[in-house]
């Protein structure tokens, strides 16, 4: 990147207000035996109060409803400001209660279209903020956020636009979508102190958990106060030999971060924040994939989805939130159940000051981007 883009301002909604206050714990609930990773009591009461103060919003997807409440967090928002909030699934829970109704009686609402098309997360965003700016969606599965990023540095590096709201919003707890994931037996089945084993190489299943959540950020090429600023971003693919693979050497992984990384001394980033779902086949790809770039001294590894599960479309925001996070506490967050010598290789402790947060999907894509304070 010949220019860092600004992070002005960032909004989660989540099942945690802030990554430092979980610590330790978990964030998991079972619902019909299921694990899943709601957004937070707390939270779900505010949400509620807003779309009872706003009665016109409680016609739209909860994925819609996610992302509205946490752009209403961001401040100074100029009024041509872009939007591209993406999601992977998009708006599952609508789609699918309109759906059951037309298999049950042929007839389904007249605003079904409007209210289940994909592009309707960023629009009602830009509705409700009274901007002018273009705003769009899009969906590349589990990377869908990042590309979102990605998208908004197109936008302001080429001039297109001055600022840019970008994020991703998954709001997919439904017992269809969780079958979805169990047909493909990479669902938790565990009730273990830490059901979702993110990172963990020795596991013998499979330890994914589906959350929910939604996180946006304001970006700029103007350093306004800022949280964090992104100096370097990668993206790449790999040829699949299934709809979901990733190659055990992570190829895909590897070629988007050493972009990402390209321009500096590895040995100066400090951490990593890693994709790892918590399956076995995935976890060791981007681990072989990190090893394969940086050797087996690393950087510090770190992860949320052990504690806030797989938001799907979102997950890659929630990663950028979290790299904010670490960046303004100068710690590193910490996984309970992993050993020192394998999350942190160099033995060090560092003040983290450079960050490589990582995402992937389905279809073999995936983005890295370089965050510094």
């Amino acid at each position: 990147m010949k220019n860092p883009i600004y992070i002005n301002d960032a909004a989660m909604i989540a099942a945690v207000d802030s990554f430092t206050s979980l610590r330790s714990v978990h964030c998991f609930e079972k619902k019909n035996k299921t694990w899943i990773s709601p957004i937070s009591k707390e939270k779900e009461g505010q949400l509620q109060a807003f779309l009872k103060d706003h009665k016109a919003y409680k016609f739209l997807d909860r994925s819609v409803q996610l992302a509205l409440f946490a752009a209403r967090s961001l401040n100074n928002i100029p009024e041509q400001t872009a939007v591209n909030i993406g999601s992977s699934r998009g708006a599952t829970g609508l789609w699918e209660k309109y759906h059951s109704r037309f298999r049950e009686s042929g007839t389904v609402p007249t605003a079904t279209s409007p209210l289940t098309t994909l592009g309707n997360i960023s629009s009602w965003v830009a509705q409700d903020l009274g901007l002018k700016g273009t705003a769009f969606s899009h969906s590349i599965t589990c990377a869908t956020a990042s590309h979102a990023i990605l998208n908004a540095i197109a936008w302001l590096e080429s001039g297109m636009a001055t600022s840019f709201i970008a994020g991703g919003s998954e709001a997919a707890l439904t017992e269809f979508t969780v079958a979805q994931m169990q047909a493909m037996r990479i669902y938790s089945r565990d009730s273990i102190p830490y059901p979702c084993k993110s990172l963990d190489l020795d596991k013998s299943q499979n330890s994914m958990i589906l959350g929910e959540a939604a996180a946006c950020f304001l970006l700029s090429k103007e350093d306004k106060d800022s949280l964090a600023k992104i100096t370097g971003y990668g993206s790449a693919i790999e040829k699949l030999k299934s709809a979901t693979s990733l190659t055990e050497n992570g190829t895909c992984l590897q070629g988007s971060m050493k972009q990402a990384v390209a321009h500096i001394d590895l040995e100066t980033v400090d951490a990593i924040i890693t994709h790892a779902p918590g399956t076995i086949k995935g976890d060791k790809a981007e681990v072989t994939a990190i090893i394969a770039v940086f050797g087996k001294n690393y950087p510090y590894l770190c992860n949320n989805k052990w504690q806030l599960g797989h938001v799907l479309g979102a997950s890659g925001a929630l990663n950028l939130r979290m790299a904010i996070e670490m960046l303004q506490s100068e710690e590193l967050f910490k996984i309970p159940y992993l050993k020192e010598s394998f999350v942190n290789p160099r033995g060090d402790v560092r003040i983290p000051k450079r960050i490589l947060i990582n995402a992937t999907g389905f279809g073999g894509n995936a983005v890295s981007f370089l965050v510094e304070r």
